[in-house]
């Protein structure tokens, strides 16, 4: 393993990302977690779980560094993932748990200056370092959003797209804010997620953070939206494109 690598290990084991950073759970427990079946969504789940899985710790500011890593561009592959979405000059986009913004510049090339990238996080720290680097890049068209456990802090009727990568599963209360961004998108628009494949034993990630199409689907079911398309181009992510379902317009 080159030292590199190695680097990048100790990070995600640092960042409590890593599965090789749990020594108490077996190679076959950790497969046997990650091809469970989903499980039952209610709407008064056990505290810390949703629809049968664990609710992820949310990556503190101190992980910034594994945000702007030099190989993200190799393994999450932004610019094609932003390609595949397939955004028309002048959309609204709301970039959910931004983190420094490493797509929410992106975002805003895409959607060109008659576009909006409003770009939200929880954590005061992500916000100032997206800040500053939106500033860099000369990205006038991103709109800085500091949400909450409670509130997304979306406009109702205000978005053409809602992106999130690598967040869904930290949300702590994804039924409740799944029902703002659904109220959030206007008629035609579409939720994106992306996220680490749960079913496959050789992605280096807790399965906390990690989710099964299977439970997306569940989960997507339950929140009042359907999985419209699954592009499976990137190494160890899957982009899941979705769509409120009619009738749940919360």
């Amino acid at each position: 393993m080159s030292p590199s690598a190695r680097a990048r290990l100790r990070a995600l084991a640092l960042l409590g990302l890593v599965a090789c950073s749990r020594p108490s759970v077996s190679t076959a427990q950790a497969d046997e977690t990650r091809t469970t079946a989903p499980g039952a969504c209610t709407p008064t789940p056990a505290p810390g779980t949703y629809c049968g899985r664990a609710i992820a710790p949310v990556m503190g500011s101190a992980g910034a560094d594994w945000l702007e890593r030099p190989d993200r561009a190799k393994t999450e592959q932004p610019d094609r993932v932003i390609a595949a979405l397939a955004l028309a000059p002048g959309s609204v986009v709301a970039d959910i748990g931004a983190g420094t913004g490493y797509f929410s510049l992106r975002l805003a090339r895409a959607v060109g200056p008659a576009g909006r990238v409003i770009a939200t996080d929880l954590q005061p720290e992500m916000l100032a370092m997206l800040r500053r680097n939106a500033a860099d890049a000369g990205a006038s068209n991103v709109e800085l959003v500091q949400s909450t456990e409670s509130d997304a802090k979306l406009a109702p009727a205000s978005l053409d797209l809602a992106l999130m990568v690598d967040v869904y599963h930290e949300l702590s209360r994804p039924a409740e804010t799944m029902a703002q961004v659904r109220r959030a998108l206007k008629p035609g628009g579409r939720l994106v997620l992306v996220e680490y494949r749960g079913e496959d034993p050789d992605v280096p990630i807790k399965p906390e953070h990690t989710m099964t199409l299977a439970q997306v689907r569940l989960e997507m079911d339950f929140e009042g939206f359907r999985v419209k398309d699954v592009l499976e181009f990137l190494p160890q992510q899957r982009v899941i494109v979705c769509v409120p379902r009619p009738g749940d317009g919360g």
